[in-house]
């Protein structure tokens, strides 16, 4: 047998292998979750966007109106520190995005179109959410990839925003993932293991938080418990592998100085996960964007640093409207 025949045998096994070997691996249906609504807290409130039950939390009331966005893997959880004392100055309103908290997750089959997952229906999702109640204009508040998503409601619907606060946004590297992937990604063999990758991802939730955090000592059992909460939620593994599935690159950086609107860019100045550096240079490439670096602090400022976070928007908030 030449050597050519016996790399040929060998390369053709290897596909085979890849090609039907997802096949062959069993994917255990989810045990013990349970609809979202069944996991509401006291102030949980519903609405149908676009055919999926968003899950929000609304307080106060008056202008200005901001919308919080959270990051990859939070929740309205993640803003449980600051919500409060936010709603002091005008209306707060922080919902689940898709995939994440105790918003549906649609399984494939359960929708027509585009995928509800995402970043572009992520922002019809926004708009049709702010329309649903009753907010013609918001300052949006966006979190690491809840970042990527008001600054691209920013670019698409200026008319519709009339403020950015970015906290640790994922301007630049806004997936955790290489480009030449996402074609694997929507392959019958992907589409097969891809729930069960999700499983395998959010068995770290606890590495992941003590990443995020510049004293990980910090992060409690009631902060670890609120990040694991969505793990009880039915088709949870399914809608974190469609969001990732559903990623497109947005080549944000490029549009950046299209902005004309009040942006402030806050970071801590121990973040592991988009490195403070990028905030630097996205404070940088905004338009008379204000930046607020946080000291010892990480990736989640509204959850390690809460008071410093409030310090830095309710400042940047008083000078918008003397500047007004």
């Amino acid at each position: 047998m030449s050597v050519l025949v016996f790399l040929l045998i060998v390369l053709a096994a290897l596909l085979l292998i890849l090609g039907v070997g997802p096949f062959l691996i069993a994917v255990p249906p989810l045990e013990d979750t349970v609809p979202p609504q069944t996991l509401a807290d006291a102030d949980s409130q519903f609405i149908d966007i676009n055919g999926v039950k968003v899950h929000y939390k609304r307080m106060g009331q008056g202008e200005p109106v901001m919308v919080l966005l959270h990051g990859f893997g939070a929740s309205t959880f993640s803003w449980g520190e600051v919500m409060e004392p936010l709603s002091a100055h005008g209306t707060v309103i922080a919902y689940d995005r898709p995939a994440f908290g105790l918003t549906e997750r649609p399984v494939p089959g359960n929708w027509d179109g585009d995928s509800p997952y995402s970043t572009v229906s992520q922002v019809n999702l926004l708009m049709s959410l702010m329309d649903g109640l009753g907010v013609e204009k918001a300052l949006l508040v966006g979190h690491s990839a809840g970042g990527t998503v008001a600054l691209y409601t920013a670019l698409e619907h200026p008319e519709r925003v009339n403020g950015l606060v970015l906290v640790d946004a994922a301007a630049y590297t806004d997936a955790p993932f290489a480009s030449w992937m996402i074609p694997i990604f929507h392959t019958p063999q992907m589409d097969r293991l891809g729930p069960w990758a999700a499983r395998q991802f959010a068995a770290r939730t606890d590495d992941l938080l003590k990443r995020a955090w510049h004293d990980p000592s910090r992060v409690t059992p009631a902060i670890r418990e609120g990040y694991r909460s969505f793990l009880k939620v039915d088709h949870w593994d399914q809608g974190l592998w469609q969001v990732t599935r559903a990623y497109q690159p947005l080549d944000l950086a490029d549009h950046l100085g299209k902005l004309r609107l009040p942006v402030l860019v806050i970071t801590g100045d121990d973040d592991q996960v988009v490195p403070t550096q990028e905030s630097q240079r996205l404070a940088e490439d905004i338009p008379d964007a204000d930046l607020e670096v946080v000291k010892a602090c990480g990736h989640i400022p509204q959850e390690e640093t809460p008071q410093d976070f409030l310090n830095s928007v309710e400042a940047w908030l008083a000078a918008q409207i003397v500047q007004q």
